[in-house]
């Protein structure tokens, strides 16, 4: 444990970062899984229908700088793939 009062504090505020840090990766995921479901399950309109929301939670939780802009894009791209590769 830390023993100076600059310390004790940048680790409560460490602490609270990474709960909100894991609080958006978490509903980002969500989001991706239920996307990907509906993709594979055939539910093609209904999944077109969620990437919007997707895209706007990617968008949002690289803004709070929870994950990179490059893994933001890639998880984007990947999704409009998957989503463009059920049609056919």
């Amino acid at each position: 444990m830390a023993n100076h009062d600059s310390a004790v504090k940048k680790h409560r505020q460490d602490e609270k970062k990474r709960m909100v840090n894991r609080i958006n990766r978490s509903k980002m995921k969500n989001k991706i899984k239920a996307l990907k479901k509906k993709v594979s399950v055939g539910q093609r309109d209904e999944a077109a229908k969620l990437l919007p929301d997707a895209i706007a939670i990617i968008d949002m939780t690289v803004r709070k700088g929870t994950i990179h802009k490059n893994t933001g894009s890639r998880y984007k791209s990947r999704l409009l793939g998957l989503l463009n590769k059920s049609e056919k």
